[in-house]
């Protein structure tokens, strides 16, 4: 059998039917909806964290607290109690002066640091002493209380321990509750200042107060070794 010729092997190829794929179609509604659902997917974005300020909010929000008060409730008004500080040993030891030492003895006394009570202290300093050497012998007032000294010319080592004695001496000794009372009690300067006068402390009584002087006490410091501190 003679083999056919390459043309004829081609126009044979040609007449044969060709194989057909038939494409799937969706139905008009559900393509429409895949297509806005994957739209919808692509074009929202997840919802970022609450902040710090609106988390506390929601905290505050969900905790919240109400107080129901009677409509026939009178108020109160405050009344805030009067209070002070009183510095401690190494701070008027660091400032130094004739007013710390008063506002110490009173302080070891137990007795208000008031500005009237430090002023009749540091008058009596003055009496004692004078402004400008008022820590002569470490001993401001002059006190014979533990100084070792006879008529209150003795002396302390330093004037911490002058003011302890001080302020034990007037705590102990009956004579002087009068003028440490008022100083207790915040009385007038004038009473405070007789009371001093009428105790036993100077045996001249300071004349009765003829020797009192009233011009306001000049700030001195004291050498920082006379404090001990």
């Amino acid at each position: 059998m003679k083999s056919p010729s390459p043309l004829s092997a081609l126009r044979a190829a040609l007449r044969r039917p060709r194989e057909t794929v038939r494409p799937i179609r969706l139905p008009a509604i559900g393509a429409a909806t895949v297509a806005f659902a994957l739209l919808m997917i692509l074009s929202v974005a997840p919802p970022s964290p609450p902040s710090d300020a609106q988390e506390l909010q929601a905290y505050i929000d969900t905790h919240a607290q109400t107080l129901e008060v009677d409509d026939d409730v009178e108020s109160a008004d405050a009344v805030m109690s009067d209070y002070s500080a009183t510095p401690g040993v190494a701070t008027l030891a660091a400032s130094g002066t004739n007013y710390d030492w008063a506002k110490l003895v009173l302080s070891f006394a137990g007795l208000p640091v008031t500005e009237d009570n430090v002023t009749v202290f540091t008058r009596w300093m003055r009496q004692e002493n004078g402004p400008d050497d008022w820590y002569n012998r470490n001993n401001p007032l002059n006190n014979g209380w533990g100084s070792g000294g006879g008529g209150g010319l003795g002396r302390y080592p330093n004037l911490v321990v002058a003011a302890e004695n001080a302020a034990e001496a007037m705590r102990t000794l009956p004579g002087y509750q009068g003028f440490v009372a008022a100083f207790e009690r915040s009385a007038p300067m004038e009473e405070i200042e007789a009371e001093i006068w009428a105790s036993p402390w100077a045996s001249g009584h300071y004349a009765n107060g003829a020797h009192w002087h009233y011009t306001p006490v000049e700030v001195v410091k004291a050498p920082a070794g006379a404090w001990g501190v």
